[in-house]
């Protein structure tokens, strides 16, 4: 079956593209949130909460950066984590203007714990569908779309 073109061969293809890479996100956000949900948290917490777990304490507004998160929504999803005991805000002894966040030591416990269940899931996720080459290609070109997107912006 043959489609037809609306918008030109290029401007197609490229429409194309960006709708099965959003559905996919989406997709993959869906069933990784369901994933995370099991653990009390929400996906917003839980990049927090990963954040935190692989690289440490950090100022907020680098969390935020990393998050791409607003400060009011920031302030909203780390008192909800602080309530839940997982993490804490320090003064900075270097910025008083500057707090940094921290896990707790309960925090750290459940990251130990929950964070290698949620990296089996998305293994098995994604392995139920691509081999190994098929990631690799996939994850190259997808970087190189987005180190080059970015790049420009």
């Amino acid at each position: 079956m043959k489609t037809t073109q609306k918008y030109g061969k290029n401007a197609d293809l490229a429409l194309s593209l960006w709708v099965k890479l959003a559905r996919t996100t989406d997709t993959i956000g869906f069933l990784t949130g369901r994933d995370i949900a099991k653990y009390g948290l929400t996906p917003t917490q839980f990049g927090i909460f990963e954040s935190l777990g692989h690289l440490g304490p950090m100022r907020i507004c680098e969390v935020g950066a990393k998050k791409l998160m607003t400060g009011g929504n920031m302030t909203v999803v780390i008192d909800n984590l602080e309530k839940q005991g997982l993490v804490e805000r320090i003064r900075s002894s270097e910025d008083r203007r500057s707090t940094i966040l921290q896990l707790t030591g309960k925090g750290k416990q459940l990251f130990d714990e929950v964070f290698v269940l949620h990296a089996r899931f998305v293994e098995n996720l994604i392995w139920s569908v691509l081999n190994e080459e098929e990631i690799l290609q996939l994850s190259g070109l997808l970087k190189k779309l987005g180190v080059s997107l970015k790049a420009r912006s």
